[in-house]
């Protein structure tokens, strides 16, 4: 006699695991770039000094001690704690005028960077979305503004403007809008031959909601890239153009203007000049640092 034995089997659920969330697969490759994070603590450290600069600074930016004209550092000899980096050629506090130095820097950054990036977003999608005639006019004034040289054109644009840090901040912005505008449109013409725009289309979305909606925030990785490397470009800049006498006016604490008005106490005094030199070189370069480890977290293709 033979039995059949039946054994039912049990089935165990297969584990379905959740896609990581957008913020923290990004982490997880923004990471991985040591530079990119020094970066990014720098450019936090820097943004605190900057909101906190009336509690953290110990003088006035623009106090006059006529008594301490020139003073060294302190580990130098005849330093003093009372000025920890010294002062400069008419004894205002070299540390009290690099950290307002960065507040004033940062915001000119930040509003360079706003509107260049909101021309350039309008003009370059204009030109990629409508193309034709409009987009051949808009590019080539766009490469035409490319093919001048940068810091050549900010100061022909602040000259006719005039001196000043609101006319430094336009003429800087003016230089890096075509950037901006290839860039977007570069990013628009790759969206616009893709199913879900055509699909739009073909559901009765307008031009305006196309823009808007469905293409624009498909075209943000490349431009939060190039805003962030757009900060160090204009802080650069706009120091260079303060340097030049065009940015701004004295006593105002920008780096570029405290460069141009000690530079003559280069070998009497050389911390007047280092201090705020070393500013402009570590800002810009944690900017930079920030930027390439944005691209490599944000391009698909980068990604390691």
């Amino acid at each position: 006699m033979t039995m059949d034995v039946q054994s039912n089997a049990v089935v165990e659920p297969v584990a379905t695991s959740t896609p990581p969330h957008p913020l923290a697969e990004f982490w997880h490759h923004f990471r991985r770039n040591t530079g990119a994070v020094a970066g990014l603590v720098v450019i936090v450290l820097l943004a605190f000094l900057a909101v906190f600069a009336d509690v953290l600074a110990p003088h006035s930016p623009i106090a006059q001690y006529r008594d301490a004209i020139l003073v060294p550092p302190v580990w130098q000899e005849g330093g003093s704690w009372t000025y920890v980096l010294g002062t400069d050629d008419i004894g205002r506090d070299v540390l009290s005028r690099v950290l307002y130095g960065a507040r004033l820097s940062l915001l000119i950054g930040l509003i360079v960077v706003t509107l260049s990036l909101a021309v350039g977003l309008a003009v370059g999608m204009t030109a990629g979305f409508f193309g034709g005639v409009v987009d051949v006019a808009i590019m080539r004034l766009m490469d035409i503004l490319l093919a001048l040289p940068s810091l050549l054109l900010a100061i022909v644009v602040a000259a006719i403007l005039g001196p000043g840090l609101f006319n430094a901040m336009l003429s800087v912005s003016v230089v890096v809008v075509p950037h901006y505008a290839r860039l977007t449109r570069a990013a628009v013409l790759a969206e616009m031959s893709k199913d879900y725009v055509v699909a739009s289309r073909v559901a009765g979305a307008g031009p305006l909601r196309l823009m808007l909606v469905d293409v624009l925030p498909n075209c943000t990785a490349p431009l939060i890239v190039q805003a962030t490397l757009g900060f160090s470009t204009a802080i650069l800049d706009a120091a260079a153009l303060g340097f030049l006498g065009l940015g701004a006016q004295p006593p105002t604490p920008e780096w570029g203007t405290m460069l141009a008005s000690s530079l003559q106490f280069l070998q009497r005094a050389p911390w007047v000049v280092t201090w705020p030199g070393v500013a402009i070189l570590v800002t810009v370069l944690a900017f930079n640092l920030l930027g390439d480890g944005l691209r490599d977290a944000l391009d698909p293709k980068l990604k390691r």
